[in-house]
C-alpha cells in the first residue's frame, strides 16, 4: 500500500535541487540567482566561487547538488549542462524586537529564503 509517487514534472533532460531555509532575504538571494541564470554550469560554479556575496557559497552548494543529481540520477552529460532556471521563494520570517529609547521597541525582521535550481542539457550544437 502507501502513497503513489508524484509524477516527474521535469523533462528527461533536466534535473533540479532545492535549497530551503537560507538565512538571507529573497531580494539579496535573487541577485545571486540572476547572476547564474542561463550560464553553463562550469562558468556558473566559477562565478559563484569568486563572488564576494556571503550567500554565494550556499548557492554554489545547491548548484553542485543539481549537477550531481543530473549526473547520477538522470545520466546526463555534465559538459552540456546549463542553468535553466534559478528562482527564489520566500521562506519564514523571524520577528525580533530591539529595545529603543523611552521604553519603545523596534521590530527586527530576519527573513529566510528558498532556492530552486533546474539544470538542463543543451541540444547538439
Amino acid at each position: 500500500m502507501g502513497k503513489q509517487a508524484n509524477p516527474r514534472n521535469l523533462a528527461d533532460s533536466e534535473a533540479m535541487s532545492v535549497v530551503r531555509n537560507l538565512r538571507v532575504s529573497p531580494q539579496k538571494l535573487n541577485l545571486v540567482a540572476a547572476m547564474i541564470r542561463g550560464m553553463d554550469v562550469n562558468k556558473a560554479v566559477a562565478a559563484l566561487s569568486f563572488s564576494r556575496r556571503r550567500i554565494a557559497g550556499d548557492v554554489k552548494k545547491g548548484l553542485q547538488s543539481a549537477i550531481a543529481n543530473a549526473e547520477n540520477n538522470h545520466s546526463l552529460d555534465v559538459d552540456r549542462l546549463f542553468v535553466k532556471e534559478a528562482h527564489v521563494g520566500k521562506g519564514l520570517v523571524m520577528k525580533r524586537f530591539r529595545a529603543r529609547a523611552k521604553g519603545r521597541g523596534a521590530r527586527i525582521l530576519k527573513p529566510f529564503s528558498h532556492l530552486t535550481i533546474v539544470v538542463g542539457e543543451r541540444g547538439e550544437q
